[in-house]
């Protein structure tokens, strides 16, 4: 069966470069759809410790990569959303064995793309949970990652609004094992995915 993930992640562009200098809409779920990162709680988000330490490294990823710009991010139950500005050329990256990565993406040398950018996200977040919870090895986050290429101002503005309203939707969020109802942005984030990328003007 299909799950609706699967079906959000063949949204990315076929022969796109990824590493183009361009804003991009981010959404990353844990394995089996797991509330590891806290609960929402009269519209609001309560971070656990696990959550609090998912905030902590995605927040490194803009030191680590001077080529991206950070801009709005949540951490939801059991995913975060962020959108990500990729602006320049990058520094070189430390080298690391795919052994030590339990699977996940090693950093890029040169000019990061956006999987590299968040397969180290996933692999710094996964190391340091596992290593707090004592499960060496085990998975944190789904395979892949559903990413939406930003084309638009309008759509930039409407993508900060449902990354800052999520927890007052959460009840209607796809990702949300007990979601009910429907949110009217999967129908309209469906409705760009056919516009071309050639009107932003940041």
């Amino acid at each position: 069966m299909v799950t609706i993930f699967e079906q959000r992640k063949r949204t990315r562009l076929k022969e796109y470069d990824y590493s183009t200098e361009r804003a991009y809409f981010i959404t990353i779920c844990t394995q089996g759809k797991q509330c590891l990162f806290g609960h929402i709680s009269d519209g609001g988000m309560r971070q656990s410790e696990f959550g609090r330490i998912v905030h902590f490294c995605w927040q490194e990823l803009d030191p680590q990569y001077p080529a991206i710009q950070l801009d709005c991010f949540t951490v939801m139950p059991n995913l975060v959303h962020g959108v990500i500005f990729l602006v320049g050329t990058g520094s070189p990256r430390p080298d690391i064995p795919s052994r030590q990565l339990g699977g996940e993406t090693p950093p890029l040398q040169n000019q990061p793309s956006l999987s590299q950018i968040i397969g180290y996200f996933k692999y710094q977040s996964t190391k340091k949970l596992n290593a707090l919870r004592a499960t060496p090895g085990a998975k944190v986050w789904q395979r892949s990652f559903y990413d939406q290429v930003i084309r638009a101002d309008e759509s930039l503005n409407r993508i900060r609004e449902y990354v800052a309203t999520n927890p007052s939707r959460w009840h209607l969020d796809r990702e949300n094992p007990a979601s009910h109802g429907k949110d009217d942005f999967d129908d309209w984030l469906a409705t760009v995915n056919t516009l071309p990328p050639n009107k932003l003007t940041f």
